[in-house]
């Protein structure tokens, strides 16, 4: 060995080793503690030179010195931050077992001859849901009066009078539930006949005194319980019989005809914005000041952000572009006097992003007016602005938290305001504000709704109060609209390793859920189009406008109670493919999002740019 070598061997066998918490992996049960040491080199690190976290803080909690408490079952990580590194633990909280059994009926009491499914739900000893195997057994005190069914899991009165119900698990855990039977007026379904669109939502009940278990025969439609109410829905056309079990031998049935879902609608391409030599982003449509109606478009991996005045759609016209230093310009909103813009800048060279507003005296060419990044450095990806309060509400990439910035004074922006999950990995990608409540799309954390001055939950326009929260297994929950009291969840999936200069096969669909108690929202339906990927919502009255990436531009009928899958019940009205020769990926849309002004519909594509529509419907009789 050469005398250079064996230094380098001395060298490298006197390197450092990284630094480490001990123990780096634990278990700790629900209240109990352990606390963590940093070691480098073999040395223990005091404690005052680290910084401590937990990356869920709802999971457990960890103290200045190392010392976590565990609140409730989970995984989560321990962070500690020394010397410029960061090392990690993880911490498993192990599920506590079922201590207590909650049952009860949707109904006060039992009509003789009818019957009502037992609800059930098992709890740990700090309240936490528990998941138990199996179906429990039903054990009635007095069978003339109350007999069981354990396998339907309901109960069925028989005569006058009460009996006690025993919901019982194999493990011994037990719930006791009084009921009394009663004499109600005979059962009658109601509609007994009905004729409907597929997508059409129906309502079926027997009567106030009963909630029968529901059934409908074939397989291009469902039904549903909601309280005592049977939930019918159909996505295929035909005729269907829809039957309530209502008692042990009592049987009430309707019919359903069912008609397919037709619109006579098109949408006819009015005019373009072509844009193939970058990639295109969000944009915002407006009347300027001056009369006239312009977009403005961002860019992506680009930095410029594109002017155009359409106010002849069929002749729109490139009037300006203002370069910024960013990679990325994602997204542009117009404050509601049309006097104010602001852009979000994302991969600034100079690691001070932020958002940039705009002068729009001329908004033909709007003129750079300030610039806020002193805590919004890290990027921001999506703003909302209430125009009312003159805030705006942003969503920051460096804290993934939302912050309220005061732009009442555009020349000096302050931050007056700030929320966010309390926990280390999160991604806050969207915000939206609507009637005082803001909903926050936090990726695989899912949407959280906020007062922010509905007055409903003692939130404010600057100090918000969480409301409820709202997340299913997928994740990547990407955007949100609220519309009358459903909240449209568009999530977006793009695959591994995807290159915006080549087709991408984008994954996602719309989540329909029911906020009408805001508290416990419920998803009811979903709008997907096979093989597409969803992006950015738009809603104006009972249409629905998406932009569907690959799947172009779509229309969706949202009218009345909505359940079930809308896109194959057929509530889609029309739909375009926003691609053309000016393309920077032949024959691939990208339709990135819509927004209707004026009567028209307004969409930016990201490889082609602008593109302006109209939806044209004719009446279809029923």
């Amino acid at each position: 060995m050469t005398s250079t070598a064996l230094l380098l061997a001395i060298a490298l066998s006197q390197t450092p080793s990284d630094p480490v918490i001990v123990p780096s992996d634990a278990t700790v049960p629900v209240g109990a503690t352990l606390t963590f040491e940093v070691r480098d080199d073999d040395a223990v690190i005091a404690p005052d030179r680290i910084v401590w976290r937990s990356t869920d803080a709802e999971v457990v909690q960890v103290d200045v010195t190392g010392r976590v408490t565990a609140l409730r079952p989970g995984t989560a990580r321990v962070a500690a931050v020394f010397g410029g590194r960061t090392v990690f633990a993880t911490v498993e909280v192990p599920q506590l077992p079922a201590e207590t059994l909650e049952a009860w009926l949707p109904l006060e009491s039992v009509a003789v001859g009818g019957s009502a499914p037992v609800g059930w739900v098992a709890k740990d000893r700090i309240g936490g849901e528990v998941g138990m195997e199996g179906t429990p057994t039903l054990l009635s005190s007095d069978p003339d009066v109350v007999s069981v069914e354990s396998w339907t899991g309901r109960v069925f009165g028989r005569t006058p009078g009460t009996a006690t119900l025993t919901v019982a698990f194999p493990n011994g855990l037990e719930a006791s539930l009084p009921i009394e039977v009663t004499t109600a007026p005979a059962p009658r379904m109601s509609p007994e006949t009905a004729r409907v669109r597929t997508g059409d939502v129906l309502r079926f009940t027997v009567g106030d005194a009963y909630a029968p278990g529901w059934s409908v025969g074939g397989s291009g439609a469902s039904v549903e319980a909601d309280g005592i109410e049977g939930v019918f829905v159909a996505e295929e056309p035909g005729r269907y019989v829809v039957s309530a079990r209502v008692g042990e031998e009592s049987v009430r049935s309707a019919v359903v005809e069912v008609e397919p879902r037709e619109y006579d609608a098109e949408l006819v391409l009015m005019g373009r914005g072509p844009i193939s030599d970058h990639h295109s982003g969000d944009m915002w449509v407006f009347e300027g000041v001056d009369g006239r109606d312009y977009v403005y478009v961002g860019t992506y991996m680009h930095d410029w952000m594109k002017v155009w005045d359409v106010t002849d759609p069929a002749n729109a016209v490139l009037t300006d572009s203002i370069q910024l230093d960013a990679r990325r310009i994602n997204d542009v909103k117009i404050h509601p006097d049309n006097r104010l813009g602001i852009v979000t800048r994302e991969g600034a060279s100079s690691r001070r992003n932020g958002i940039v507003l705009l002068d729009l005296a001329d908004p033909a060419r709007p003129a750079i007016l300030s610039e806020y990044t002193e805590t919004v450095s890290g990027g921001v990806h999506n703003v909302w602005i209430d125009g009312e309060r003159d805030l705006v509400y942003a969503a920051h990439n460096g804290t993934s938290s939302m912050h309220i910035l005061d732009i009442s004074d555009p020349k000096n922006v302050q931050e007056v305001g700030r929320w966010g999950l309390e926990k280390d990995q999160k991604t806050l990608h969207d915000v939206i504000v609507q009637d005082g409540y803001v909903y926050l799309s936090y990726w695989n954390d899912g949407i959280l709704m906020l007062d922010v001055g509905a007055g409903s939950h003692g939130g404010t326009p600057t100090e918000p109060v969480e409301v409820s929260r709202f997340a299913y297994p997928i994740g990547n929950t990407h955007v949100a609209w609220r519309a009358g009291d459903y909240l449209f969840i568009g999530d977006e999936v793009f695959p591994p390793g995807w290159d915006p200069s080549k087709a991408i096969h984008a994954r996602g669909y719309i989540h329909v859920v029911d906020y009408s108690d805001p508290e416990n929202p419920v998803e009811v339906a979903q709008y997907e189009v096979p093989e597409a990927g969803v992006h950015n919502i738009w809603i104006e009255g009972d249409r629905m406008y998406l932009g569907y990436y690959q799947a172009g531009l779509r229309v969706v009928d949202i009218s009345g109670e909505l359940r079930g899958d809308l896109y194959a019940q057929g509530r889609e009205v029309a739909h375009l493919l926003t691609t053309d020769d000016d393309t920077m990926v032949p024959n691939w849309p990208m339709a990135w999002g819509a927004q209707i002004h004026k009567g028209m519909i307004y969409s930016s594509d990201l490889n082609s740019g602008i593109w302006v529509t109209q939806l044209r419907e004719r009446r279809v009789v029923f």
